[in-house]
């Protein structure tokens, strides 16, 4: 469903499990970063009123999973830890082309968004079958299945405002650009490392 062209070596969880507080951890700033990107689509792009619309319920719903991540470090006696960088997506940001008209900028906000969610909501998959801890693994199933109605939410606003853009085939670069990236990561406790 996702067409993400590499999948997670199920290896990866293993490093998760030595380092359970920071996978959480960066999860949980994942997550406010992820309603901080909506937002930001909000206050560049406020003439969609339906894409605000969604993106007004997509930043409440990732702002509720940081609290139910914040949630499950607190029961397990850790604490949130600072925010870090992601390399990942920044890695991602330097594919986004540059320039080009309001509408371009848009498609190019909303693919990138929705490759993020894409690889969380597989990442999510991964913890979900993989991970020891029987908390956890319910714990990603359940949040599974919102990263990938924010995915396929994505697409659907850069199909319904891309205008003349070929949003699909732009869509296949950025699986297949992300596929090649993916080769780099997978060696850290992070969501995307």
């Amino acid at each position: 469903m996702l067409g993400l062209e590499m999948p997670t070596d199920p290896r990866w969880v293993n490093i998760v499990e030595k380092n359970i507080s920071e996978i959480l951890t960066d999860h949980a700033w994942c997550e406010q970063k992820a309603a901080s990107a909506a937002i930001s689509i909000i206050v560049r792009y406020p003439e969609y009123p339906d894409l605000v619309d969604e993106m007004t319920a997509l930043v409440r719903e990732e702002m509720e999973h940081f609290a139910l991540v914040h949630e499950k470090i607190k029961e397990r006696g850790y604490k949130l830890g600072f925010d870090r960088k992601d390399p990942y997506v920044k890695d991602l940001a330097g594919f986004i082309k540059k320039g080009g008209d309001r509408t371009q900028q848009l498609v190019e906000a909303l693919l990138m968004a929705g490759m993020i969610e894409a690889r969380s909501c597989e990442r999510f998959r991964v913890l979900s079958e993989e991970i020891a801890d029987e908390d956890l693994r319910s714990f990603y199933r359940g949040l599974m299945a919102s990263e990938a109605r924010h995915y396929t939410c994505f697409l659907r606003f850069a199909r319904k405002y891309g205008g003349k853009i070929d949003v699909d085939k732009r869509w296949k670069e950025f699986l297949s650009f992300e596929g090649k990236l993916m080769e780099k990561y997978g060696k850290s406790e992070t969501i995307h490392g």
